[in-house]
């Protein structure tokens, strides 16, 4: 059994939230800090209904899961929930987004719990402008943690950017995040900047096209390397001088959608089938009993029935997303 949509598109990767909780205040997604949802007093999935969630999706041919949230170690059963995914479900592959927060203290328990990559957000190799980004001035920390991942054999370390306008966006700042990877087995991807709900003057006054970090790429001998099995979105480049890898994500891009692979769950049980879609569905109430598995699955697959071909970013169309904090980016 396998997802799949009326366009062929198969989905064998799931983004799952465990929570919206996050607390940096990167200017991008959420400048006050994290404020409760209007109106949605649900409480987060707990982890048993995350390991429900979990091992009905295994049957659905899904074989990869990215943790995400806001910050998913904010969660006090963070380490619970990633011990019972490796253990007690057949995803091949377990994954995480993170802000890097506590990384150098939890480095060692993420690499003894067996998750299998970790990607982690560094808008600026700079402290003061990492620091004027996220309000927090954790970027040795959070280099520390990835130096020991590395030590520790940690095979698949990615760090995200978000390309910004007068932040990152110079080939003297490219250059940086190359010296970074010169000699540092990590890919290193840049993500357009998205518009939200929330940010909308944010995204006019900060918005730079992909195809700027493209030409950087171009201009100093980048070679495309073509998609892998269950890739992520970014269009990844390598360099023969390089143990690193770049990439880029650029969802403005034409046909961008053509290659989703991945749907997304929220941190309070819905199922949402693009980032920027109009509707989410709850399967919550279908997550209390292990005799519902089946309906759980029936449900889902009928909901990819709805999926469309494309969202509308490029005509201002966010659907009901107001920050990435709250979909699991």
């Amino acid at each position: 059994m396998e997802l799949q949509d009326k366009f062929g598109r198969k989905f064998p990767y799931i983004r799952l939230s465990i929570t919206d909780v996050c607390n940096y205040k990167c200017t991008y997604c959420l400048p006050q800090g994290y404020k409760k949802t209007p109106g949605d007093n649900r409480s987060f999935m707990s982890a048993k209904e995350i390991s429900k969630l979990t091992k009905a999706l295994s049957e659905l041919g899904v074989c990869k899961i990215r943790l995400t949230g806001g910050e998913p170690t904010v969660r006090k059963d963070f380490f619970d929930i990633l011990k019972d995914m490796k253990q007690n479900s057949k995803i091949e592959k377990v994954t995480m987004t993170t802000n890097g927060y506590r990384l150098d203290k939890i480095a060692k328990q993420l690499h003894n719990s067996g998750l299998d990559g970790i990607n982690i957000s560094i808008d600026s190799l700079e402290r003061e402008t990492f620091k004027n980004l996220t309000g927090h001035d954790r970027l040795p920390e959070i280099l520390t943690g990835i130096k020991i991942l590395q030590d520790l054999n940690f095979k698949s370390i990615k760090v995200n950017a978000v390309l910004l306008k007068g932040v990152n966006d110079t080939d003297k700042d490219f250059d940086i995040f190359s010296n970074f990877i010169k000699d540092n087995k990590i890919d290193f991807r840049f993500i357009e900047l998205m518009e939200t709900g929330d940010n909308r003057e944010y995204f006019k006054k900060n918005h730079v096209q992909a195809k700027k970090f493209k030409e950087y790429l171009n201009k100093n001998n980048w070679l495309y390397q073509t998609y892998g099995k269950n890739a992520g979105p970014s269009l990844n480049y390598i360099h023969p001088d390089f143990e690193g890898k770049f990439g880029v994500i650029a969802p403005y891009s034409k046909d961008f959608c053509k290659t989703c692979n991945r749907l997304r769950i929220t941190a309070r049980g819905d199922l949402r089938l693009c980032l920027f879609g109009n509707t989410g569905t709850s399967i919550r109430h279908l997550l209390q009993n292990d005799n519902q598995k089946k309906e759980l699955v029936d449900l889902i697959i009928s909901q990819l029935h709805h999926k469309k071909a494309s969202h509308h970013l490029e005509i201002g169309d966010t659907g009901i997303t107001p920050n990435l904090s709250s979909t699991g980016g």
